[in-house]
């Protein structure tokens, strides 16, 4: 089993995300996103799960918890992963 926190430690670390529902939806669309991870409270989350044709992750926590692991002083209710890095983040769906 993969530890989320610390795929994601090293995704913001050593890869390439962006971070909000905005940017993550321009990414999803745009063809670059290989992964989207959601808050448990994000406000658009049966928007971003409708018939998107990239991985969804659904993150236990809320979007301040999501925030704080990835080393953000706010919430974050939606990211994409655009490169992985050296995690193994890819692998949680």
């Amino acid at each position: 089993m993969i530890d989320i926190d610390r795929a994601l430690k090293t995704t913001m670390a050593t890869g390439e995300v962006v971070l909000g529902v905005k940017q993550t939806l321009d990414a999803v669309n745009d063809g670059r996103a290989k992964l989207v991870i959601l808050a448990r409270n994000c406000p658009n989350e049966e928007l971003m799960t409708g018939d998107l044709k990239v991985k969804v992750f659904h993150f236990e926590g809320h979007n301040k918890d999501l925030g704080t692991l990835c080393g953000k002083p706010f919430g974050v209710s939606a990211m994409a992963v655009i490169d992985k890095g050296s995690s193994n983040i890819l692998l949680l769906c």
